[in-house]
């Protein structure tokens, strides 16, 4: 078992598979992303001392960005719900207990949602961590320069910061009404020419209500 700053990369039949899953469909920028967030989170969730399922972070982890891509994006849901769907296939494929699997759809489907992850399940949490660290530095100086630097290792960041936001598009820019209420839409308003993003105060005030 492969061992990074303290944390195991689980390496049961589940972990393997969902790696292949990702290696096939996914890319090395999302491979490395989604590896680090795994670990990010670990690391905050052990120095927090948080008990979590490490292989359901794990799985977590490796499916979170999977609904940017062409095998599991859909024509009209949020990416992170697409993302969170292909999780719940793969572990129902597994027999994978319901409490389980609705503990992963949850971490996925809420790992961009501000203010609500924190406050669910470690597993939640934690994937929520990972994200914002490696994506936003949120909580950087949390972690030693050494376990940074163990994680980047294994898992380079090879420009993440210029990488990223077009792959993050380039995942939705199919359905961007899909970013409405979340912080995906400020990636649509950095790549679509004249963006204007829906918005909620016209929602309520053009709604058919007559009063």
């Amino acid at each position: 078992m492969t061992n990074i700053a303290g944390i195991n990369i689980p390496d049961s039949r589940l972990a393997l598979e969902a790696q292949e899953i990702l290696k096939e469909h996914g890319s090395d920028l999302l491979w490395n992303h989604s590896n680090r967030v795994y670990l990010f989170g670990a690391i905050q969730g052990k120095k927090a001392k948080k008990s979590f399922d490490a292989e359901l972070l794990y799985v977590s982890a490796l499916f979170h960005d999977l609904g940017l891509t062409k095998k599991f994006s859909s024509v009209d849901k949020r990416f992170e719900v697409d993302g969170a769907n292909a999780a719940r296939q793969f572990l129902a494929l597994h027999h994978i207990d319901e409490q389980s699997i609705q503990l992963v759809w949850d971490a996925i489907a809420l790992h961009t949602t501000i203010g609500i992850a924190e406050h669910k399940e470690h597993e939640v949490g934690l994937l929520y961590a990972g994200v914002g660290l490696d994506v936003m530095g949120d909580g950087y100086d949390d972690l030693t320069a050494d376990e940074r630097n163990a994680v980047l290792n294994a898992f380079p960041r090879d420009q993440f910061k210029q990488k990223i936001l077009p792959a993050f598009f380039e995942g939705f820019k199919h359905k961007p009404e899909t970013t409405f209420g979340n912080i995906k839409s400020d990636v649509c308003a950095l790549f679509i020419p004249n963006y204007k993003p829906k918005n909620f105060c016209d929602c309520v005030l053009h709604s058919p209500w007559s009063e």
